[in-house]
């Protein structure tokens, strides 16, 4: 009878516990684990840019981090070009013995020089947690360091097959079982060690270690950078995995996408997004705000080949808002032609600066024995706070340039510069396998303006800035232009993130990614966030001219209007600057004093005048019927720039004083004159061979000539007092039969072209 009440009393407990069971969701999920169970545990010796990213990305989601190593030698090895990392191991295995029996706790594992947090601590732990492993290492799909071991992993039907040691995350007392097996040396290698634990089934087994296939946890992007792309929310970033569809906690940037993870990064998690653009960009900054004592400042500024508009470049950089008595001077010349600009601004600023040094082509320096020459001495200067390294080819348009890069407070960061209309900039959004351009996504968009920010980008060139502190740090060594084959920009820029595109000799496949070297540790940005300048072009200018800058009217439009064209030449357009002192003649600027200097001066080094002369070898029939002592722009080759700027700057004029007439803007006609009393004072009444002419004045009245001017029979009109830079435009035949009034003392100089014959 006992025996049958005991079976009735298990029976009812058995029913009471299949209802309770019954009374619960049929997906029940765990209690979720508090986020005061995790602690991430990373190894770092130095506080690298890449560190200090690191650790800003944590604090952005509230992790608690606890770094190893710290201010100690590292003895690892070169884990990025072979193996290593077993001092990390070492670090971990003595740092775990204090949680050994911390059963609730959650340790995480991660590298830190080259990982960024994607996500909060509870999604991590929910991620965790649905693993249902006490153990996840991060999976990726290249086996290393043994690619032997291969055939010993478990298959899998999809996924990421072999471990990666930069991820691990697990409750303590099993990462301490692990760690404690640890009996080898600092250079042995870690990944290989994580390895053998994971591929023994017994190990795997006792501990309950499983790899994160599918990238719900840790992304590495070696081998996956195709996989991974951004995704942007309303107020974070987060990286996508469109292969698995998951949003990865953690990315690392193993291998070879150290540059891709940048780019992550200049996003992910609240960097830059859509709605609320940069948002770090004031993070840190420089004051200048109650400063008395400027940092100082050593300006490298160097000609490396011929460029046009040099004075024009030295008087922006002159005008430069910052105490000149901050600014020491270094200028590398290496063009004989530019010697006479040199000299010039020698003679006006020698005293300007603290200090002043020129370096020209007699010294017969490369371009990168000349960049180190120059960096070298801001270096070796312990006062020198900043060096700021600019080419002759950059046009600064913004005066507080300087300020506003030492306010940002980067270790090396440019000013976006590029050159009007194109997509050509100074820096690139990304590198090819061969260490070449290769364009970012977002290339486009940060040149033209669309996204604004501070950008971590793997190459700059033309004008940047460093810290001196950096140099006598970091960039310690002389040399950092000269390197292999590389131009001197590209060289350096591969010595601050130290990059090689070498591949280990007996390791030619894929795998060999991973024996890339590590990034030195210096990041280098662009901002965009105001207007700087722009870059001009080198290409094809020609210094066989006397003044070659007019030639540069197709290769550098901006910068050739600049110079060239009247300050007031737009008032024409919206204050109706436009004169008419004779019946539909009219009178408006158009060349600036250096444009009239440098034509005139163009024609006299040229110096075959006409002589005024009926017989004219230049002109069809060989007959002029009004002659005139000049030179035809054909003669110094510049009809084709002229013409260019017919159809630029004197048509729109055309279609706003003789409305409804289009012109073709074509001249057979265009020459200089020149009017002296000995040669040739005055030019007898006649019509020109044209639908309308200019008539440019190319110096001044009173002070380079006496008289002249133009009178119109038609209309008893005269202009007898014609301002240098400002042309007449009239209409040529019919109505304004015209003559060229007598210079009575001096030379006058007059632009004519003849347009629509």
């Amino acid at each position: 009878m006992a025996l049958e009440y005991m079976q009735l009393f298990y029976l009812f407990i058995l029913t009471v516990l299949q209802f309770t069971h019954s009374l619960q969701p049929a997906n029940s999920e765990p209690v979720p684990i508090p986020t005061d169970k995790l602690l991430v545990l990373t190894v770092a010796t130095q506080q690298t840019d890449g560190f200090l990213r690191f650790m800003q990305t944590a604090k952005y989601f509230n992790y608690t981090v606890k770094v190893l190593g710290m201010g100690k030698e590292w003895k690892g090895g070169d884990v990025g070009n072979s193996i290593g990392g077993g001092q990390k191991v070492r670090l971990l295995k003595e740092a775990m013995q204090n949680y050994a029996d911390h059963e609730d706790l959650v340790v995480m594992s991660v590298d830190s020089y080259d990982l960024i947090f994607a996500g909060g601590p509870e999604e991590l732990l929910k991620k965790f947690q649905q693993a249902n492993h006490k153990v996840v290492f991060a999976a990726e799909g290249l086996v290393w360091p043994d690619k032997r071991l291969a055939d010993k992993y478990p298959s899998i039907r999809s996924g990421k097959r072999f471990l990666n040691s930069g991820g691990i995350i697990g409750y303590a007392p099993h990462i301490n079982k692990i760690v404690q097996q640890w009996e080898l040396h600092d250079n042995d290698d870690d990944q290989l060690f994580y390895t053998k634990v994971y591929l023994d089934p017994l190990q795997r087994e006792r501990l309950n270690i499983t790899l994160d296939h599918k990238s719900q946890i840790f992304q590495n992007l070696n081998g996956a950078v195709d996989e991974v792309l951004l995704k942007f929310g309303t107020e974070r970033v987060r990286a996508r995995n469109v292969v698995y569809d998951s949003l990865p906690v953690v990315i690392h940037g193993n291998g070879n996408t150290k540059i891709y993870l940048n780019y992550l990064a200049n996003y992910i998690p609240n960097v830059w997004n859509y709605e609320q653009g940069c948002g770090v960009c004031d993070n840190d900054l420089f004051d200048f705000t109650d400063i008395k004592d400027y940092p100082s400042v050593t300006i490298g500024v160097f000609i490396e080949q011929p460029t046009p508009f040099v004075p024009e470049f030295f008087e922006k950089l002159l005008t430069l808002d910052y105490p000149k008595d901050k600014l020491h001077i270094f200028i590398h010349n290496n063009e004989v032609y530019h010697e006479k600009h040199m000299q010039k601004l020698w003679v006006q600023n020698k005293n300007v600066f603290k200090s002043f040094k020129v370096v020209g082509p007699e010294e017969n320096l490369s371009q990168g024995e000349a960049r180190n020459m120059g960096m070298e001495l801001c270096r070796k200067r312990e006062s020198c706070d900043y060096y700021f390294s600019i080419d002759a080819d950059v046009v600064l348009t913004n005066t507080q340039t300087l300020r506003l890069l030492i306010e940002q407070n980067r270790k090396i960061i440019g000013p976006l510069v590029s050159r009007h209309g194109k997509l050509w900039s100074n820096f690139w959004g990304a590198l090819s396998l061969d260490g070449y351009y290769a364009r970012s996504e977002d290339y486009i968009d940060i040149v033209q303006s669309k996204r604004v920010g501070v950008w971590n980008i793997p190459y700059m060139a033309h004008i940047y800035l460093i810290k001196g502190e950096t140099l006598r740090n970091e960039l310690k060594e002389r040399n950092q232009f000269v390197l292999e084959k590389l131009d001197p920009d590209m060289a350096l820029c591969k010595n601050a993130r130290q990059l090689t595109i070498q591949r280990e000799k007996d390791s030619p496949s894929p795998e060999s990614f991973h024996m890339l070297r590590p990034p030195k540790g210096v990041f280098m940005y662009i901002t965009n966030r105001h207007e700087f300048g722009r870059l001009i072009s080198t290409a094809n200018y020609n210094t066989s001219h006397f003044n070659n800058d007019l030639w540069q009217i197709f290769e550098n439009p901006v910068d050739w209007k600049e110079k060239y064209i009247h300050q007031n030449y737009s008032k024409i357009f919206t204050q109706n600057l436009a004169e008419q002192p004779c019946p539909d003649v009219f009178w408006f600027p158009i060349f600036s004093e250096k444009a009239c200097d440098e034509l005139i001066g163009e024609m006299e080094h040229y110096g075959s005048w006409s002589g005024g002369k009926y017989t004219d070898k230049r002109i069809s029939g060989g007959y002029e019927n009004v002659p005139t002592d000049d030179i035809h722009m054909t003669q110094v080759d510049y009809e084709k720039e002229w013409l260019h700027f017919i159809r630029e700057f004197i048509s729109p004029v055309t279609l706003k004083v003789f409305s409804g007439y289009y012109t073709k803007g074509y001249a057979l006609l265009n020459f200089v004159v020149k009017y002296t009393p000995d040669r040739q004072a005055s030019l007898r009444p006649h019509h020109d061979s044209s639908t309308f002419t200019i008539n440019i004045a190319l110096n001044s009245k009173g002070t380079d000539f006496e008289g002249g001017g133009c009178k119109f029979h038609r209309y008893n009109c005269s202009l007898e007092s014609p301002r240098k830079g400002w042309s007449f435009m009239h209409p040529g035949r019919l109505t304004h039969l015209h003559e060229g009034l007598p210079t009575t003392n001096g030379t006058r100089y007059i632009a004519v072209s003849f347009i629509d014959p």
